[in-house]
């Protein structure tokens, strides 16, 4: 076998002295490094707590007085370390964290701005539209005491009641009731924008002309959108020319709904959804074709027709067990699990309050509930084994339930 031939002269003259004094070099380097182990943070892990923070610290920089609602504009509390509004999709919501005479409650509202006003990581910001409601709990709070400079602590966003195209038609009606427009005029900012790429015909009910909410705002961007955006206003209390008279029927739809394939969004009071999702079975549309957006306190179930006639107007104790500490408070069969612990100042993690988000996911130890089909969002194994969402559950007896807080 031939012996590898190489140019041998390069190596003459070297010796080892030279690079005995490179581990010298390398100690004083080492010395010089601090006594800590590197850190590494994958980007994918940067972008992910980026875009879901567990919560944003903000400052009110703008309010809006639209006589029985507000509109606030928040923007990041740099000096409690939140730089920047995480991006969202347009009509999501966040949850609001609030002290209501000692009791910690957490409201979901609707992000009402452009997705646009969060992109970036300068001068980024929320707009929430907020509606005086009955009952008025929190939005009474809310619409009295927050003012501008005033600090308030929010949920990153949440929800998915936004446009996907490979589930939803490129048509879209949007029936909107009061400040049910939000999640719509958000939308209808993301599609003037560019940022959302579809249809939107919104069929938004009122009582009267003059009770409409953010009326000049969404028609400015229905007239911004080349055809995009169209709004249809509908008065349920008075009859004036320009506008059409009733309700959002299964009639009116048909006549504004475009040709051809389209889905039905929903947001306004839960009597809303119900109207609703019965006209939207007379057009003959598939399940998959209309939803509703369900962030809120599931309000009206004692009038529920398989709600236990005989426990209307009972009252039973919750035991309330957080990491070994138990306490017991009065609760209502007419009141969720969830409202009881907050009126007794018992801090549970909730978000949505519609069932839905299973944050508040908690373990049932004993007693009887009832919980509303509509608003049961479990799995078939948290109804298996005996989880429950204490925003939708009602006590039938005295319960138990684990309750397991979120990291501070």
């Amino acid at each position: 076998m031939a012996k590898y031939k190489y140019d041998k002269k390069g190596l003459k003259g070297l010796t080892p002295f030279p690079f005995l004094g490179e581990v010298k070099t390398r100690m004083k380097e080492i010395e010089k490094a601090p006594a800590t182990i590197p850190q590494s943070i994958f980007n994918p892990n940067i972008l992910s707590k980026r875009l879901h923070p567990a919560v944003q610290h903000c400052i009110i920089a703008k309010v809006v007085d639209h006589g029985d609602a507000k509109s606030f504009t928040l923007v990041p509390n740099e000096a409690k370390g939140t730089k920047e509004m995480a991006y969202f999709r347009a009509s999501q919501y966040v949850s609001v964290s609030l002290n209501i005479d000692g009791a910690p409650v957490n409201k979901p509202y609707t992000i009402r701005s452009n997705p646009k006003d969060a992109l970036g990581t300068e001068n980024t910001s929320y707009t929430l539209t907020i509606k005086l409601t009955n009952p008025s709990y929190a939005s009474k709070h809310i619409l009295t005491t927050w003012k501008e400079g005033d600090e308030v602590d929010i949920s990153g966003p949440l929800g998915d009641f936004y446009y996907q195209d490979l589930r939803d038609a490129k048509n879209v009606v949007a029936l909107a009731g009061g400040s049910g427009i939000t999640p719509f005029y958000s939308m209808a900012a993301a599609i003037v924008d560019g940022i959302e790429d579809f249809n939107l015909t919104i069929l938004y009910g009122s009582r009267t002309a003059d009770g409409i909410l953010l009326k000049d705002e969404i028609e400015e961007l229905a007239a911004k959108s080349n055809g995009k955006v169209k709004v249809v206003h509908v008065l349920s209390h008075e009859e004036k020319e320009g506008f059409e008279h009733g309700f959002l029927t299964a009639e009116l739809i048909k006549k504004y709904a475009p040709e051809g394939d389209y889905s039905v969004f929903m947001c306004g009071p839960k009597v809303m959804y119900t109207f609703g999702e019965a006209e939207c079975k007379k057009l003959g549309l598939p399940k998959r074709r209309y939803r509703m957006e369900m962030s809120g306190d599931y309000m009206g179930a004692v009038n529920n027709a398989d709600f236990p006639e005989d426990k209307k107007d009972a009252e039973f104790k919750l035991t309330v067990d957080i990491r070994g500490k138990k306490q017991t408070v009065p609760c209502k069969s007419s009141e969720t699990l969830l409202w009881a612990m907050e009126k007794a100042g018992i801090k549970a993690p909730s978000h949505c309050r519609s069932g839905e988000c299973g944050w508040c996911h908690s373990k049932l130890v004993s007693g009887q509930y009832y919980c509303p089909k509509e608003a049961d969002g479990r799995r078939l194994a948290d109804k298996k084994f005996e989880w429950i969402h204490p925003c939708c559950t009602y006590p039938m007896s005295d319960m138990e339930i684990l309750v397991f807080p979120t990291a501070e």
